[in-house]
């Protein structure tokens, strides 16, 4: 997985909404996030369209959570913006097989892939708001 700054600014702009029950406009998110406006706008409307993030238009319009923090992950987040969590680029065809000296390769691979999605699937919103995250995750 890349982590690029699509990803980490979405994540960013969702964690601020933690914790708020009113809609917060775009420009409070993004000023206290110190974020562009642009990338949380387009951060937001990806996160809208997975329903991580509600909206309303008007006056006292803005973003909020759409489901309660702790039902959040990190990787729903992932999802939403930038697709699958892994990917390996490239299919082998089924006739390819892993030989040799890289017979075990495949195993690694099928392994990072599960670390990362254990991981990514485990944190919330609201451990994050916290700070309190989960024991795999701590320093």
């Amino acid at each position: 997985m890349r982590l690029t700054g699509r990803i980490v600014f979405a994540i960013r702009a969702a964690a601020e909404l933690v914790g708020r029950d009113e809609y917060v406009p775009l420009d409070v998110i993004a000023e206290e996030q110190d974020l562009p406006r642009d990338y949380v706008r387009s951060a937001m409307s990806d996160l809208r369209r997975a329903g991580i993030v509600s909206t309303r238009r008007g006056r006292v319009g803005g973003y909020r959570l759409a489901r309660p923090a702790d039902e959040i992950t990190l990787a729903d987040i992932i999802r939403a913006v930038d697709g699958p969590l892994t990917v390996v680029q490239g299919e082998r065809p089924d006739n390819l097989e892993y030989a040799g000296a890289a017979a075990g390769l495949e195993d690694v691979w099928l392994a990072v892939r599960r670390a990362e999605r254990r991981i990514l699937e485990s944190v919330t919103l609201q451990h994050l708001s916290t700070g309190k995250l989960p024991r795999e995750v701590r320093r």
